[in-house]
């Protein structure tokens, strides 16, 4: 009789502890899993300009990493390395770039990774095209869509930010882009944080690409998302998530 009741014993022991080790392991892997909240298309054919998702809400801060336009397009929004980074236009040569989690995005792209693994960039890899086709072959063995980091030095880049007129009625792609503003940076170290997939066009990106991205200058003092990148040979380090 002893001997059954320590086998029982053991055996709720056992079960305990497997049940622990799944609940620790399905909220990692939930957590790592790129969501969306929004829809790019909704925002410019349908107009919806209100928040979808408030940042703040947002658990896990620490390793989040997401993009997105502010709400009513008023500005671009990068989470990147525990900090959420919001630029908005000042004039047409000017940005002011904050820290900021209280705010609200129509449509983000967003997710957390713990660890990154750093890897070196080909030096024939200098623009958003070869970026999007190195991404493309190089990832071929990873869940999609990812996350990605990228630091270097941009011999050029243009980065725009929105900043639609108030009161504005947004029913196309043209219209949501009335009033944004474009910035060329020159010679900029920068770190561009962005997602990567070949099935969400129209959702987080356009419907003739396969990446989002935005940037964001070493001094923190410009931030938009990316249009055009020339990278200098050399300087460019990638950061995917570690297997």
């Amino acid at each position: 009789m002893r001997s059954l009741t320590i086998l029982h014993l053991t055996f709720f022991l056992s079960f305990l502890f497997l049940s622990c080790g799944n609940n620790d392991t399905k909220p990692n892997t939930e957590l790592s899993m790129v969501k969306v909240s929004g829809a790019m298309k909704n925002v410019m054919l349908k107009g919806e300009l209100q928040g979808t998702v408030q940042l703040d809400s947002l658990p896990h801060k620490e390793n989040l990493i997401a993009v997105g336009p502010l709400e009513n397009l008023l500005g671009e929004i990068l989470v990147i390395d525990g900090k959420s980074y919001i630029s908005k236009v000042v004039t047409d040569s000017s940005m002011q770039v904050e820290e900021n989690f209280k705010v609200k995005a129509p449509f983000l792209v967003y997710t957390r990774v713990q660890d990154w693994e750093q890897s070196h960039l080909p030096d024939s890899i200098r623009t958003i095209a070869d970026l999007e086709s190195y991404l493309d072959g190089f990832t071929k063995d990873l869940e999609r869509p990812f996350a990605f980091k990228l630091t270097g030095i941009a011999k050029n880049a243009l980065i725009h930010i929105q900043n639609l007129p108030p009161g504005t009625t947004v029913s196309s792609p043209q219209e949501a882009h009335s009033g944004q503003v474009s910035y060329l940076l020159t010679n900029e170290r920068f770190l561009i944080g962005g997602f990567f997939s070949t099935s969400h066009q129209g959702i987080f990106t356009h419907h003739d690409s396969y990446l989002h991205m935005h940037l964001i200058t070493e001094d923190r003092g410009k931030m938009g998302h990316l249009d055009e990148l020339n990278i200098q040979p050399g300087t460019a380090k990638l950061y995917l998530a570690r297997k």
